[in-house]
């Protein structure tokens, strides 16, 4: 078996290799502000963890080339089944900071209803832009989801497609393998993104798999592998819109191994300063997906650090706004966790909840209600 050959677009200088991207300005722009936007939501939802005021986040730094890329070739009506790293899918396509932030607090606005933890973010039309599946933290649970609703898509006759991105832990996961094979046996329009950022937690990729990439493991599976440069934003534009493109004309799906790093830890729970060499984070944080890009967007005479200047002072200001509300925002009420799961409640979680409910009243809890169950 060859190893797939790593994929880029952009040179060192800012050049392309000759490859056209074929984005306007407007568009090449929306990609610069979505990765610098995903790094300041980023980097304040980590000081808020570590001031108290959310529970938990994901670090994004480092992998925003990847995430935008990806999105940038997808269509608003196709869905995404993302990992719990894809801040930048979600912002590309117009979820708000402030919805984002809902969700990171878990409030009363928040969709899940504070059911689930900070960063599992799910979004779908018609209150929101673009169909971006319930996060889950079980590794790979989502891959074979994705290929059941690609499934359907095909089933339909409808010229939708999928993208379900992991990393590179999930990889060693049986939904992968399920996922994988189901997708190979039926041709389903779906595109497989491995972001293989060096770490599985703090499980480094050769101890991850024999395989001289993650890419050659689609050979198993009856379909291509492509490895791109994931801190290259056009090279994984480029793979993602040539896999879509595959899937829409019934070809089937596409593996692509976005070769990134991330440039912190796993979550606000890990510490990697105990597995990552500093020389190896030195060299990476060189390599910035963002710095990058800037490079190629001056080549175009469309960078300036003014520009820059004024996205990162815009963002900031929204992901302040957007933490202001979202921390005096209400927590759910207690009927929501009744809510939304049964036409009809069964009698013994009616029995609990009016257990619970007249338990608030007598402790004095403010957000109680009046005492009596609601449905």
């Amino acid at each position: 078996m060859t190893a797939p050959t790593l994929l880029t677009v952009i040179e060192p200088d800012g050049g392309i290799n000759g490859h056209d991207p074929e984005m306007s300005e407007a568009e090449l722009v929306h990609g610069y502000r979505t990765m610098l936007r995903t790094r300041v939501f980023d980097d304040t939802c980590m000081k808020l963890q570590r001031s108290g005021r959310i529970g938990f986040s994901i670090p994004n730094k480092g992998v925003e080339g990847t995430q935008v890329g990806a999105a940038s070739a997808l269509r608003k009506t196709d869905w995404i089944f993302p990992s719990y790293r894809d801040f930048g899918m979600a912002l590309y396509h117009g979820v708000t900071m402030l919805d984002m932030m809902h969700n990171m607090y878990g409030d009363a606005l928040d969709g899940a209803r504070g059911r689930q933890m900070p960063v599992h973010f799910s979004f779908a039309p018609p209150a929101q832009p673009i169909h971006f599946f319930s996060i889950s933290s079980p590794i790979g649970t989502h891959i074979p989801q994705a290929v059941g609703a690609a499934y359907a898509m095909k089933y339909r006759g409808e010229d939708g497609v999928v993208l379900t991105s992991f990393g590179d832990g999930g990889t060693s996961s049986l939904g992968f393998h399920s996922g994988m094979n189901f997708a190979g046996v039926w041709k389903a329009p779906v595109i497989f993104l491995c972001q293989n950022n060096g770490w599985a937690i703090s499980c480094p990729s050769d101890q991850q798999t024999a395989s001289e990439t993650y890419a050659i493991k689609a050979q198993a599976y009856g379909m291509p592998g492509v490895r791109v440069d994931g801190n290259d934003v056009l090279a994984v534009r480029a793979a993602v819109l040539e896999a879509a493109e595959r899937a829409r004309s019934g070809k089937g799906p596409t593996l692509i191994e976005a070769v990134t790093y991330r440039m912190g830890g796993h979550s606000t729970s890990d510490d990697p300063t105990k597995y990552v060499p500093k020389e190896t984070l030195a060299e990476w944080e060189r390599r910035d997906p963002i710095q990058r890009f800037e490079k190629f967007l001056a080549k175009r005479k469309i960078w300036t650090e003014a520009l820059r200047e004024k996205i990162v002072a815009e963002a900031t200001d929204e992901v302040n706004e957007a933490a202001r509300v979202a921390q005096a925002t209400p927590r759910p009420a207690l009927e929501t966790i009744f809510g939304d799961v049964y036409a009809t409640v069964p009698p013994h979680l009616r029995k609990q909840g009016e257990f619970l409910f007249d338990l608030s009243r007598r402790r004095g809890d403010a957000e109680a209600g009046d005492g009596k169950f609601p449905l």
